[in-house]
């Protein structure tokens, strides 16, 4: 009979603490709780992403002597024999190493556009034989 009393007991200890664990206000306060811990770990998040961020700069900065600890001298400009004009190659990977030289005569100015014919009859009247 004891041992039933202490079960009956027991349980309806857990039952009273189950509904005030379930009541609206301590569902709010639980909830405000958790939000109040996620924003706290945000704020810190930032605060390590700033700090980390300021401290690359900072090297990057060193590293590219743009804190003044560099003394660089500027370049002089160097002309190219063909007009001025100096050829930029792709760098590798890029989709521009795949496409052909150019090949520009040296008779045509740079300033004047280049037009491209778009059939094959056009390409030969540009060159100067007509059918």
């Amino acid at each position: 009979m004891t041992v039933g009393a202490g079960a009956a007991v027991w349980a309806m200890n857990k039952a009273n603490e189950a509904t005030r664990r379930l009541t609206p206000d301590s569902l709010s306060g639980t909830a405000a709780r958790g939000a109040l811990q996620v924003g706290d770990a945000a704020r810190r998040f930032a605060q390590e992403v700033k700090a980390g961020m300021a401290e690359r700069e900072e090297q990057l900065r060193g590293d590219l002597g743009l804190d003044g600890s560099a003394v660089v001298e500027p370049r002089r400009r160097q002309v190219a024999r063909d007009g001025g004009y100096r050829a930029i190659s792709a760098a590798p990977g890029s989709p521009a190493v795949a496409l052909p030289p150019s090949r520009r005569s040296t008779a045509t100015p740079p300033s004047t556009p280049q037009t491209t014919a778009s059939t094959p009859r056009q390409l030969e009247q540009r060159r100067g034989k007509h059918s």
